[in-house]
This record gives structure tokens, sequence and C-alpha cells, in this order.
């Protein structure tokens, strides 16, 4: 069966779906940082749900506003929440290669051409997506920043696209992994100018210098991997540029997210400011 029919069959019993998670990153700040986050992932800040490809990276299919991936269970996530229907074949292929974390493409051939018509046509499908971003990746952001008491918009746009591209999870990549190396690197109070200070094993820390610490292990990651899966065709060695990108904006001392246009480096080193 292709699985465009398929998929349409799924269109017609598509449920109405959860509001989107109400995190404290939000109005603008939310805005900006989902923009930035789509520079690094499709080029531009356009909304992208049509977006779909083979990376080549270990994870399968690489598709949506979120780099929902085939091999990871996220885009089965996405599908589940598309539809109520699970008795096709390609649920069942889905399914598996979620639990599985396969990279195949056996049985799902047309994947990205079914995923791009929708993405480009279908609200639902767009609104699923939204959904599953803010629920899988925003959400636990979010969590992260309130346990450290961050308050920074810069920071907490750090962790989401720390947590769309590593996971947001405690696996040897993740973000709260990350998080905790960097935290674990402050050992006596490291004041600063930003406004925002965090206690960290006891100490007053200034939330850029953690946020700064946090850059530097987050690249170290990116160039060398602990997890084996994420070493798939050196693709995160080539995505540092999000890592120069949040320095540059650093250097600018834009903390706090708002009206006024937020300058960022694109994937090529060039400046660029991004709007509300």
């Amino acid at each position: 069966m292709k699985i465009y029919s398929y998929l349409a069959k799924l269109y017609i019993a598509a449920p109405l779906l959860a509001k989107l998670v109400d995190a404290t990153l939000c109005g603008c700040a939310k805005s900006i940082t989902i923009k930035i986050t789509g520079i690094y992932e499709n080029g531009d800040t356009d909304t992208h749900y049509e977006y779909c490809e083979h990376l080549g990276d270990g994870r399968g299919f690489t598709a949506g506003i979120a780099g929902f991936c085939t091999g990871t269970g996220d885009a089965w996530e996405l599908i589940k929440a598309y539809h109520e229907l699970t008795v096709y074949p390609m649920d069942a292929t889905l399914e598996k290669y979620a639990e599985t974390e396969s990279d195949s493409k056996v049985g799902i051939e047309d994947y990205c051409t079914v995923f791009e018509k929708l993405g480009k046509t279908d609200k639902l499908f767009q609104k699923a997506q939204d959904t599953i971003r803010d629920e899988m990746y925003l959400k636990p952001a979010q969590d992260y920043a309130k346990k450290l008491g961050i308050k920074l918009s810069i920071t907490q746009g750090q962790l989401f696209d720390t947590s769309i591209e590593h996971g947001p999870g405690t696996d040897p990549d993740g973000m709260a992994t990350i998080g905790s190396e960097t935290s674990a690197k402050f050992t006596k109070a490291t004041p600063g100018d930003s406004g925002s200070t965090l206690m960290i094993n006891g100490n007053e820390v200034d939330e850029i210098a953690w946020l700064s610490e946090f850059l530097n292990v987050r690249s170290d990651h990116l160039t060398n991997p602990r997890d084996e899966a994420n070493k798939g065709g050196n693709y995160w060695a080539q995505t540092v540029y999000r890592i120069e990108s949040y320095r540059y904006t650093i250097e600018q001392k834009q903390y706090k997210w708002g009206k006024t246009p937020v300058k960022f480096l694109d994937n090529d080193g060039n400046p660029i400011t991004v709007s509300c």
C-alpha cells in the first residue's frame, strides 16, 4: 500500500488535538526561540511543516518543524497525535522503528512524499507538529529552566535548541546531562552583569556565566558525542554553528527577548536579526 493512501485515511479520522503546552517562554520570546532554531534546522525562519529528508545520521527520516525522526520515536508520537487509527501496516512499521531506533526505510519509502504534502496543506497535521514539539522538547526545557531558576530568554532558548538536537533527557548527550555537567564546573561564586543569579552547588552564579559554560560543554558533545548512536555521518560536528550563533548573541548582551529584533549568526556565520 502506498503511504499516501494510508495517511489519507488517517486524515479523515484525525482527532482534535490537545492544546499547546503552556510554558514560561511565551509571546515574542518563544517566537524568536523557535525561529532561530528553525534557521539552524532549515536555513530560514519559515515554519517548515513540510520538511522531510534522510540525512544519513542513523535516525531514519528527519521531518517537520522539530526534526521528528522515524528512528528515534518522536515521528511515531507525531503520527499518533495526528490520528487514532492504528490498524494499518504503516503504524506497525513506524512503531517498530521507534522501539528499535531503526534507520531503515523499508516499508516507508514514500514517507517524505506524504509528509511534505500533509505539511503544506493539512492544518491538523501542522497542529500535531506544534503540539508534539512543545510537549516533547519545549516543556522539558522549560521544566529544567525552572528547576535551576533560569530567567533569561537567551538561556531558555538555548535549552530548547539543545533539547531539539540532543533530546531533553539524561542520556549520554541529552540536554539534562549537558546541564548537569555544566553545573558541576561551578565550585565557587561566579559574579556577572546579566542581572540574573542562579544558585548552583550552593554558590551564586551569574546566569550568563552558566550559559557560556553550557555552550562550551554542548560544543564538546557535538564534536565528540558520548553515545555512538549520535556519531552517524559525523553530522553533529557540522552543527557547531548553533553554538557560535548563541555566543554572538551573548556578545550583543541581548539576554531578554521581546519586540526588539535579536541579533544572531546564520548557519554560514553571517549576522542576521530575528524578530517576533
